[in-house]
């Protein structure tokens, strides 16, 4: 690489909130305060796992404006929950891996079957 990436590539951020049925009544709770507080796009319940991710998680959708106050509000409220927070810029593998920000253990993402690019070109 010879020239930064420009971050205004990112379109978007998710947040995945991983969870087991011991801790499903944290991540209700967890969820129940974000879509009180901060205009989001909650995806559904994964209680199986789904796509990349190894485990039991549901999404949260948000436009870049709202990261200063939803990650640290995660942060601080995440209750021993782990979630993995990525950008939306057109590259899914990268987004997942490269430019992922794990809070809480870092879990083996199913990464292959990922594309590299959003529109599928290489």
């Amino acid at each position: 690489m010879t020239t930064p990436t420009d971050p205004a590539r990112i379109s978007d951020y998710h947040m995945h909130v991983y969870y087991d049925p011991a801790t499903r009544e944290t991540a209700a709770l967890l969820r129940e305060w974000i879509q009180a507080r901060f205009p989001v796009r909650m995806g559904r319940w994964h209680d199986n796992p789904v796509g990349p991710h190894p485990t039991s998680m549901y999404q949260i959708a948000f436009a870049p404006d709202m990261f200063p106050t939803l990650v640290p509000f995660v942060m601080l409220n995440r209750m021993g929950l782990t979630v993995l927070l990525h950008p939306e810029s057109g590259r899914p593998r990268d987004d997942h891996t490269l430019h992922a920000t794990w809070m809480g253990a870092v879990l083996p993402l199913k990464t292959e079957i990922l594309r590299e690019t959003s529109d599928g070109a290489a």
